[in-house]
């Protein structure tokens, strides 16, 4: 096994994986996008936070990233994150996966790691809790599919002190590269 960063050309790899969630409730994104759109996003959400994709037997078997959790300038030090696994993939990818977000992110500045998950859905509950997230509450009915309303879960993490006067967010192709390759083959 193998975990790296992603790159846009990963696209077709991930989208087989994220097709098979498009159905269910996991996401509440109701078309597959097309893979130059997943591609966009890839490289988009890249410039700024870790994307990683976990390799092995010749594939990917799962990804997970960061992304910003809020628009305005103040929620630049929190980030939310996902995962996505093939529904084939062995256990524990998703925990290796988000422990290394969580130890990327806060070199980056952030402070704060968030995590919405549709409810209910007992193994991302697990895995959040595993991993220290608080349930932060719930929000009732929050998005409609598959013929239903469904719960949403925030969950939070607190991964750094939230120290006065913050440095600004360092993008994460401007973090030590050495640094970051030692938590990718230490974690992987």
């Amino acid at each position: 096994m193998r975990i790296r960063l992603a790159r846009p050309e990963d696209s077709a790899a991930l989208l087989r994986i994220y097709a098979q969630y498009i159905h269910s409730p996991v996401t509440f994104e109701y078309a597959l996008p097309t893979e130059p759109e997943f591609a966009a996003r890839i490289g988009r959400i890249s410039e700024t936070y870790p994307y990683l994709v976990c390799e092995e037997n010749g594939g990917i078997s799962g990804y997970a990233y960061a992304h910003r959790q809020a628009e305005r300038e103040a929620y630049q030090w929190n980030a939310e994150l996902s995962v996505y696994l093939d529904a084939a993939a062995s256990r524990g990818r998703g925990t290796r996966l988000y422990r290394m977000l969580l130890d990327i992110l806060p070199l980056q500045g952030v402070r704060s790691a968030y995590a919405l998950v549709t409810l209910p859905n007992a193994a991302s509950e697990r895995l959040h809790a595993s991993l220290g997230f608080r349930t932060m509450g719930v929000q009732s009915e929050a998005g409609f599919k598959a013929g239903a309303w469904h719960d949403v879960a925030w969950f939070v993490k607190d991964i750094a002190p939230h120290d006065a006067a913050p440095r600004p967010l360092l993008p994460v192709s401007r973090l030590d590269a050495d640094v970051l390759r030692r938590i990718l083959d230490t974690r992987g």
